[in-house]
This record gives structure tokens, C-alpha cells and sequence, in this order.
């Protein structure tokens, strides 16, 4: 791997953005995370693709209500992808089922986790 591209590599790794309504975003600004957006759903959508696109960030954390906003075509590449990693985290206010630890696991490493 060239010097350059690992340098690129390791300047967007640890760079978090959060995405969401207020009582999501609220809390990763309070310890400190600068790249925060406290976006409606109409305009989440648009952010995320945004944020993903730049290559400037490692993580992108997004309200799980922005999900159903997203095209389908950039959702399947976006649960595909590592590099960024999009997380969808349930808001207070939903009563959205969370995603299981072991389908996480099996659509981010692709390993599949049996729990007895």
C-alpha cells in the first residue's frame, strides 16, 4: 500500500458525523463530536449521501427513521460498505425493532454468529 493512500486511509478513520433528529445528535455532541446534524427526515436522506460520498469520514451514524428515507440502490451499497461504516441507531421517540448483534455481525464481517 503506497505511503499516500495509507495516510488517506487513517485521516478519515477516525472521524465520526452523526445524522438525526435532536435527541440522537444531542448526546455525540456532548462528548465531544464536532461533525453532528440535526436534520429533518426530508433533508436526512440527502445529508447521509452527502457524508458518504465525501470519503472524509470512518463512521457515519444515522437515526434508524432516516433508513426508509434512503433510495434502495444506496442502501444496499451502503450496508455492503466498511469504509465508511453506516450505523442506524433507534431515536427515543421510535419503537423500531434494533438490529440484532449477530445480523450486524453477518452484514458487516459476513460471519454468521449462532447463539444457543
Amino acid at each position: 500500500m503506497s505511503e499516500q493512500l495509507s495516510k488517506q486511509i487513517s485521516d478519515t478513520a477516525g472521524k465520526i458525523a452523526i445524522v438525526g433528529d435532536r435527541e440522537l445528535v444531542i448526546g455525540y455532541r456532548l462528548i465531544g463530536i464536532d461533525d453532528t446534524f440535526i436534520i429533518d427526515s426530508d433533508e436526512a436522506s440527502k445529508k447521509v449521501q452527502e457524508l458518504y460520498s465525501s470519503g472524509e469520514f470512518g463512521l457515519i451514524i444515522a437515526s434508524d427513521s432516516v433508513r426508509s428515507s434512503l433510495p434502495i440502490t444506496f442502501l444496499s451499497s451502503i450496508e455492503e460498505s466498511i469504509e465508511p461504516l453506516v450505523l442506524f441507531m433507534p431515536s427515543q421517540t421510535e419503537n423500531k425493532e434494533e438490529e440484532s448483534i449477530a445480523a450486524l455481525a453477518k452484514r458487516i464481517l459476513g460471519i454468521k454468529i449462532e447463539v444457543s
